[in-house]
């Protein structure tokens, strides 16, 4: 069962308790923003749903509420940051910022960062620049959690890749891990004690499998594209580790929490390129014809990336967010 929630009072609730355990005020506000919003466009996973985690962790000192990021290296579009293991979604926007300042002084910027905590949904990070009119990319490397292709034995992040296009109807956002479900999908598919839709992951005699609770127990998820997913996940491992300076996943492993990640933001400013006007125009025209492709069996529409989100935004905004009572009641609670 679930009930609604509006988003004002999510993020009251959110705030308050970010302060009653070190934020001040401003870093309490952004950080609860990014948990709200990941929860009304329908990423409870890494909104609501990990929040009462994410404060533990930072009651149990792995999150350091008041660290603040330093630049440790700057060359022109490039710079390198430390976030000393500071609340991910902080640092993330941040970097994100960051990243948008640099691209409007020479057309792209580059922000690495290293030694920071779980950023929650990447995607919040995409949606933040494309609104403000960027096209951007970014990505994370992880704790190991994916076998490499032919392995039995997880040695790979699935490092979450986005990449976000600016439109003024809404940005085309793409938020993917480097396995067909992230860690927080499957806990959300077990949760509801319903089947994937898709194969996930491999059971314990390792065939492919489509029960979440069989993947998390085995904790080898599918890499997308089998092989491509698995190759694509240990290079955005090395570019994480190699721009910022930072951990690599197989280090990151070696730590009792995942902690100290690395991460990489990269903004471009559009309108350098073809001028405003003609980019939303390239949008709009391949946004058309991807809506006019004939349907398959099963399917009444085709969505472009970051569609579905911006639908259930609209509804959550106006209808409240729905929550797991018992989630709920934990966070009011604390």
């Amino acid at each position: 069962m679930t009930q609604r929630v509006p988003l004002e009072k999510m993020l009251q609730e959110f705030e308050r308790v970010l302060m009653r355990v070190g934020f001040s005020q401003e870093r309490a506000s952004l950080c609860a923003h990014v948990f709200a919003e990941n929860s009304l466009v329908g990423v409870a996973s890494h909104g609501l749903n990990r929040f009462p985690e994410f404060v533990e962790r930072v009651k149990g000192g792995s999150i350091a509420a008041d660290a603040e990021l330093e630049r440790v290296a700057a060359h022109g579009a490039l710079e390198q940051w430390d976030g000393h293991t500071g609340p991910g979604p902080v640092n993330a926007v941040r970097c994100t910022e960051r990243a948008m300042e640099l691209a409007q002084e020479h057309g792209l910027g580059c922000v690495a960062l290293r030694n920071t905590t779980h950023w929650m949904r990447a995607g919040a990070y995409g949606w933040r620049a494309a609104e403000a009119g960027f096209g951007f990319m970014c990505w994370t490397n992880t704790v190991p959690n994916m076998p490499p292709w032919g392995a039995r034995e997880v040695r790979l992040g699935n490092n979450p890749l986005v990449i976000a296009v600016p439109r003024e109807g809404g940005p085309v956002v793409l938020d993917m891990a480097m396995s067909q479900f992230s860690y927080g999908k499957l806990e959300t598919y077990r949760r509801q004690q319903e089947t994937l839709p898709f194969f996930g992951g491999f059971d314990v005699e390792g065939q492919l499998s489509k029960d979440p609770t069989a993947i998390l127990e085995t904790e080898r998820v599918l890499p997308v594209g089998y092989w491509k997913g698995a190759g694509l996940a240990m290079l955005l491992d090395m570019f994480a580790a190699v721009l910022s300076g930072g951990q690599a996943s197989y280090q990151i492993g070696q730590r009792e929490e995942e902690m100290d990640i690395s991460q990489v933001f990269i903004a471009f400013d559009v309108s350098k390129t073809l001028g405003a006007g003609a980019v939303a125009r390239v949008v709009e025209a391949i946004i058309r014809d991807i809506h006019s492709a004939a349907f398959d069996a099963g399917h009444e529409e085709v969505l472009y990336p970051g569609e579905r989100a911006l639908r259930t935004r609209k509804e959550n905004l106006e209808k409240g967010i729905p929550v797991e009572p018992s989630i709920w009641e934990k966070v009011l609670n604390t």
